[in-house]
């Protein structure tokens, strides 16, 4: 069985353009493994924990190398389910709109509490930073207002894509497609266009995947 981890990064659910693209690829995708598993992690749901006090002593505490106290280990304990849970996947989608050039700080928190030493990633000073998570197929859904597909939009710079591209690979997941929607704010035919545009990027990412795993 196929587990699909669905991360999402938009407030507004499946009205937003990020998780209508999500909800077609993941249409798609059933089409040719009916009995996909999908999992969701909302991050405007989800308890993410502030990242401070024991959290903070316990990431030090492994970076040190010196045992955690009880109450550190159980600190931490929440950081390693969340590890796990994303490493366990087969697939992992991420749906998200562009925010002020970037992304949404809910999705930036989510990347920082799974990125951390002994988990997702470790560091030698021989051999510098290597990456603790399998790679696997990342389909990344990035929707803005702007149209980026032919560099920056009425001089906006896209930063979520590079963001996005190098935080995910940090930690094992370099196999990222990274799907844009935009226009958002457009034409009517325009904003259609985009839509349009990036379901058909979607469907052909499934079916490629769908080839893979045969």
């Amino acid at each position: 069985m196929t587990e699909l981890l669905h991360i999402k990064a938009s407030p507004r659910a499946d009205l937003s353009h990020s998780g209508k693209a999500a909800a077609g690829f993941i249409a798609a995708l059933e089409k040719h493994h009916p009995a996909l598993q999908v999992r969701e992690i909302d991050v405007w749901k989800a308890d993410l924990p502030a990242f401070d006090g024991l959290l903070l002593a316990a990431k030090y505490a492994r970076l040190a190398g010196r045992p955690f106290t009880p109450q550190e280990a159980e600190s931490w304990a929440a950081i390693e389910d969340m590890v796990h849970r994303l490493d366990a996947a087969k697939i992992v989608l991420l749906s998200t709109p562009m925010w002020n050039l970037s992304i949404p700080y809910r999705l930036k928190h989510y990347i920082d509490l799974v990125t951390q030493p002994g988990l997702s990633f470790r560091f030698d000073p021989q051999t510098g930073y290597t990456p603790l998570l399998r790679p696997r197929p990342v389909v990344a859904i990035l929707a803005s207002s702007g149209d980026f597909s032919e560099g920056p939009s009425w001089g906006r710079p896209d930063l979520a894509t590079p963001y996005l591209r190098q935080a995910l690979k940090f930690i094992g997941l370099r196999d990222v497609d990274i799907v844009p929607v935009g226009p958002t704010v457009s034409k009517p035919g325009d904003v259609l266009a985009a839509a349009e545009k990036a379901q058909a990027h979607l469907a052909a990412l499934a079916a490629r995947l769908a080839r893979v795993d045969a």
